[in-house]
């Protein structure tokens, strides 16, 4: 991967994650004016899916290429941050509580199944939908760790029983992860795909002018709603509502087409562009290094500070003191989980080892 589409890639990943903290942060008990930007938070969420497809894919190319790599990774990516911020949300939330009740309109209770389900990450399976406490966004995170375990099996598993093995866990984890699963197969199909690597610096350029002014579009224009409705109309009001966090699975697709053209073009184009970028990469890397804790601590720490602060929501002042403890604390969390995450790596993978546990080799991915 050029250094400069790396660097584009983690400018979009903090990016989308401060998208979503603006939405679930758009309270009138903490600011009076919506925010600017705020109604983006399940369209950023496609973007990080399409954008681990393609990270997955390249690190299981260049870094994790044998399955005890892959499974050391994996883990201690997803568990370096979900384990602590699932009791992490439980204290948070049972102190806010105390302090300003009436911003907690999540549930608190059956507290055996929820964090089971969390550390299992079983919360979407089927027609379940199992809250996290006030952790609404743990969601997607429950879908991730299944696409990292379907795409673990599809590259490591004996390639006569890959594909049986994938679409039997797909069965059992129920539709509606699968029917997200195209859009993070499309990040993976993106790095595998020889042909768009080879685009000429105009096409290029057409592809992210053209794909970005499609995006803006399309976000702005309301066709995800009409689409949305469509969708609604032809399963009934009861299936589509069964359907929860994968509701707007055929406007994500849409979404999700246009996003994967626009780092097709842009990743051409970052190649040309890396002495400009240069000049931020420091902060760019730093903000971007805790860009999975912000994801997945920011709504009970924004609910917790919220409720120490207590605030006027007449001006700015409530939900910009808030947020700036919500980022202090995101720092202070993720220097001692996510920024630790590689020795909890190293440490799975000698657990691993000393099992006599040995991964088979990738399995090579035709045209590429």
């Amino acid at each position: 991967m050029n250094r400069g589409f790396s660097l584009y890639l983690d400018i979009v990943r903090f990016s989308a994650a401060c998208l979503v903290y603006l939405s679930h942060s758009n309270k009138r008990w903490l600011v009076d004016d919506p925010l600017p930007a705020s109604g983006h938070a399940h369209a950023a969420v496609i973007v990080f899916f399409v954008l681990s497809g393609y990270v997955i894919a390249y690190v299981t190319d260049v870094k994790e290429r044998v399955w005890h790599d892959y499974l050391a990774a994996r883990l201690s990516r997803i568990y370096s941050v979900a384990l602590p911020a699932v009791f992490l949300t439980i204290a948070l939330d049972a102190a806010g509580r105390t302090l300003y009740p009436d911003i907690y309109g999540y549930p608190f209770d059956q507290f055996a199944t929820r964090i089971s389900s969390s550390l299992l990450f079983l919360n979407e399976v089927w027609f379940v939908s199992i809250t996290s406490f006030s952790n609404v966004p743990y969601w997607s995170v429950c879908y991730e760790l299944w696409y990292y375990v379907l795409f673990g099996i599809l590259m490591f598993a004996p390639r006569k029983w890959a594909l049986v093995l994938a679409l039997g866990l797909l069965a059992v984890l129920g539709p509606k992860i699968a029917l997200l699963a195209p859009i993070w197969i499309l990040g993976a199909l993106l790095y595998h795909w020889k042909r768009m690597r080879s685009l000429s610096y105009a096409a290029s350029w057409a592809l992210v002018i053209g794909s970005t002014l499609a995006i803006v579009g399309f976000t702005l224009s309301g066709a995800a709603a009409v689409i949305d409705g469509y969708v609604k109309d032809v399963l009934g009001a009861e299936r589509y509502r069964s359907l929860v966090w994968s509701w707007h699975f055929l406007s994500d697709y849409v979404l999700a087409i246009l996003f994967f053209a626009h780092l097709a073009g842009m990743r051409n184009v970052a190649a040309r562009i890396v002495s400009i970028a240069s000049l931020v990469e420091r902060p760019i890397r730093f903000l971007a290094s805790y860009t999975f804790t912000l994801y997945l601590l920011h709504q009970p720490l924004f609910l917790f500070w919220a409720s120490v602060i207590r605030g006027d929501a007449a001006g700015p002042s409530y939900w910009i003191l808030t947020t700036g403890a919500v980022g202090i604390s995101v720092v202070a969390i993720g220097y001692v989980t996510e920024h630790k995450r590689y020795r909890v790596t190293a440490w799975i993978r000698e657990r691993l080892l000393s099992f006599g546990i040995r991964g088979a080799r990738r399995l090579g991915v035709p045209g590429h």
